[in-house]
């Protein structure tokens, strides 16, 4: 194991997942339910895992036909994409 690859990968998805709106349903769902407090935790933490196995899977299927620079690229303009249609909605 890379121990830099993975405090940058924790690190990363880490911060980004502080605050967006899957933390925000969790939290709802917990609010909703105190009792079941582990219940919700097991479901979003099960979630989330299985959301990153599909995204390993696919960046190593996307890997063998796509240049990493290049689809570093592409998900970088996407990424801006996306921030500059938020401002014009906004």
């Amino acid at each position: 194991m890379d121990p830099k690859l993975f405090v940058t990968v924790f690190s990363t998805v880490f911060f980004a997942e502080l605050g967006d709106k899957t933390q925000l349903a969790t939290l709802l769902y917990a609010a909703r339910s105190p009792a079941a407090r582990w219940t919700v935790f097991g479901g979003a933490a099960l979630a989330l895992v299985l959301t990153s196995a599909l995204g390993v899977l696919a960046g190593d299927l996307v890997s063998r036909y796509v240049d990493a620079r290049t689809l570093a690229r592409v998900a970088g303009m996407g990424f801006i994409a996306i921030g500059l249609w938020t401002l014009v909605k906004a």
